[in-house]
């Protein structure tokens, strides 16, 4: 069995090439991608040679880890249905290059135990899995104050101030720069820095990856609040320590998502309780994956592009 897939040959060159799957054992399942979601961050990072390295990073390498697809082969040992609506969250299973990621492809070896049921209704938003796992990641849970206050008004802000709402906080604020990003929300409200003076926030969602910012928002805490780094940072991030000391600021960072915050978004979401309508701007045919990438990293306007496979055979 081989499929199309998305090749990163090296930094800054992409290919859509046949490539060979491996052949799925008894507890795997074989997906038909229907859409997959392009990331504005470890995929930008993989495809400018940026990402710093870990063990299995090479290239050439299959992208992508936001797909959606119906299973049509599944082992005995899956757990898992043909004809079943999933997410994945990326893919191994190819020969000829690495699969460290692995989901923009047509079709996909995956273990049934990797996949997550979705309903017919989420269908394309389901792409939209893996960020809202890591925007549930971000808030706690249980560890820390719901956020009063969101930096950048991306997919990933929006998911935390839609989550934030949907987990009983109150209408959090966000701060966007952007005047194309000031749309688009749903129960709370979007300013420029400029024009929100004086207010003092408890919890600090940074999710705008932005350098040269953690001043500024030790300025803007309550004694004993706290600032998430969500974001990812290529630069060293430094502070004037005297602000944060008289405040007894707490930095916490926040990492990838982990296997529980994946399932707890997608009960909220095949529930409707948590709603991604209007996250998903852009979509292209996959054969157009080339044009779909510099859109997606380039045009401010894009929010989040997917990549129909529809048409792939």
């Amino acid at each position: 069995m081989d499929t199309l897939a998305v090749v990163f040959e090296q930094p800054e060159t992409l290919a859509l090439r046949r490539l060979n799957l491996v052949p799925p054992a008894d507890d795997d399942v074989v997906v038909a991608i229907r859409w997959s979601g392009i990331s504005t961050g470890t995929e930008r990072l993989l495809y400018t040679g940026t990402m710093p390295p870990f063990p299995g990073l090479g290239y050439p390498l299959v992208p992508g880890y936001e797909a959606v697809g119906e299973i049509i082969q599944a082992g005995p040992d899956s757990g898992r249905t043909v004809g079943q609506l999933v997410f994945i969250a990326g893919s191994k299973g190819f020969e000829g290059a690495r699969g460290l990621f692995g989901g923009q492809a047509a079709r996909v070896v995956v273990p049934g135990a990797r996949t997550v049921p979705i309903t017919d209704a989420v269908g394309e938003k389901g792409v939209l899995f893996a960020l809202a796992a890591t925007a549930y990641h971000a808030l706690g849970v249980g560890k820390r104050p719901l956020p009063d206050l969101i930096i950048g008004h991306g997919a990933l802000g929006r998911l935390i101030a839609r989550l934030t709402l949907v987990l009983g906080g109150a209408a959090p604020t966000v701060w966007e720069v952007n005047p194309i990003r000031m749309t688009g929300a749903t129960g709370y409200r979007v300013v420029h820095p400029d024009e929100d003076v004086g207010t003092a926030y408890h919890c600090i969602q940074e999710v705008s990856g932005a350098n040269g910012l953690l001043d500024t928002l030790i300025g803007r805490l309550k004694p004993q609040g706290t600032i998430v780094l969500a974001g990812f940072y290529h630069e060293p991030v430094s502070f004037v320590f005297p602000p944060a000391f008289l405040r007894e600021a707490t930095l916490t960072v926040a990492a990838q998502w982990a296997p529980g915050d994946l399932v707890a978004v997608a009960e909220l979401a095949n529930s409707g309780t948590l709603d991604l309508d209007g996250l998903i701007t852009h979509r292209q045919d996959a054969s157009l994956a080339d044009a779909a990438y510099v859109t997606a990293f380039t045009d401010p306007e894009c929010v989040k592009m997917i990549l129909d496979w529809s048409s792939a055979a």
